[in-house]
């Protein structure tokens, strides 16, 4: 099973924990201009941020996306 998980650029990494790097990286406004979602422009904070995105896989999914594409 770990094996499995070798490949895998966000391991290990909570979706808080992705979600604060890209805020570094970005700012609220540059993460809304590569992520498209609301609760990034309107009074962000990562607390209704992560909340929205474990509701909303397909938000979910553009993050880690755009975190493995900065990052990894």
């Amino acid at each position: 099973m770990s094996h499995a998980q070798q490949n895998n650029p966000l391991h290990g990494l909570s979706l808080e924990k992705i979600l604060t790097r890209l805020v570094e990286q970005y700012g609220w406004e540059g993460l809304y201009k590569e992520v498209n979602v609301k609760c990034f422009s309107n009074d962000p904070s990562v607390k209704s941020s992560l909340k929205f995105l474990r509701k909303t896989q397909w938000a979910r999914d553009k993050v880690e996306a755009l975190y493995i594409n900065t990052f990894a």
